[in-house]
């Protein structure tokens, strides 16, 4: 396997137990992407960003900061769109694949689940690949707004000197002098990642459907989340107040710890693709 910790050998063992048990909930973070140069914001392989989050009054009231986001966005995109699924990613498809999951629920937004393989899975902050009009509603792929800006902007050759787990990469101001946002197509309207942005909410019909996962789950496994903001960490309450079991993958510490019945500090990447060869033979 990789590991060479006997306690996390052990915990992994048990970790694949509960697996075998079936009626599993997912709930990823940015930790389960770094395999696939995204980075996340507290784990190893990245850092806390260092802009303050486009919150979405700033982003619908300041055509300035508007105009900076979608800079930084269109930048981070060349990432974000580009981004593989790793073999964490195609273990948990897998695992669902095989009967084993009752759900997937994610706190990403760069639809990496859906890539490997997985179905049905819960986007609680949205996905980037989609763009929304804030006026008309209307929905378009990420894709062609890319096109329409690079249109817009054709002298445009701002380099990222960071990036973070939401797209967002971070830019020096003179890159982003004369850069021109574009609109909707159809009613002229403000265009959104259709992603939630701080000072929003999560659609309660996410929510909603997110906690009626857990309520009849066996267990909700964490994957690659420190679990600080609330978002993630109430289904981790939830479970634990209902007696349902808590297992958590990560790297570092979580807020979920105290919760949880398991908690394998270990490489996302080493221990999901072997429980998955433990617990979902390829046949031949």
């Amino acid at each position: 396997m990789g590991l060479v910790d006997l306690q996390v050998v052990d915990q992994v063992a048990e970790l694949g137990d509960w697996l075998a048990d079936g009626g599993v909930v997912v709930l990823s973070g940015a930790g389960l992407s770094t395999d696939s140069g995204i980075p996340d914001y507290r784990g190893p392989s990245g850092s806390a960003r260092r802009s303050t989050p486009m919150t979405y009054q700033t982003f619908t009231r300041d055509p300035v900061a508007r105009r900076r986001y979608w800079a930084r966005s269109h930048l981070g995109w060349r990432t974000i769109g580009e981004a593989q699924p790793n073999d964490g990613h195609r273990a948990v498809a897998r695992f669902q694949q095989a009967g084993l999951l009752r759900g997937i629920i994610t706190q990403n937004v760069d639809g990496l689940h859906q890539a490997a393989g997985a179905r049905e899975v819960v986007e609680l902050h949205g996905n980037l690949a989609r763009i929304t009009c804030l006026a008309c509603g209307g929905s378009t792929p990420r894709e062609l707004l890319s096109h329409r800006l690079d249109a817009a902007n054709p002298q445009f050759a701002g380099v990222a000197t960071a990036f973070n787990a939401d797209g967002d990469a971070e830019l020096a101001d003179e890159s982003l002098d004369g850069f021109t946002v574009v609109d909707c197509l159809d009613c002229g309207g403000l265009l959104k990642p259709d992603v939630v942005y701080f000072g929003e909410t999560v659609p309660p019909e996410r929510v909603s459907r997110s906690f009626d996962l857990v309520a009849g789950a066996r267990t909700l496994l964490v994957l690659g989340s420190s679990l600080t903001v609330m978002s993630g960490r109430r289904f981790v309450l939830r479970a634990a107040r209902d007696g349902i079991r808590v297992a958590i993958v990560n790297r570092g510490v979580t807020r979920g710890e105290p919760y949880a019945g398991l908690c394998v500090d270990a490489p996302l990447g080493i221990v999901l693709p072997h429980l998955a060869c433990e617990l979902t033979p390829v046949s031949s």
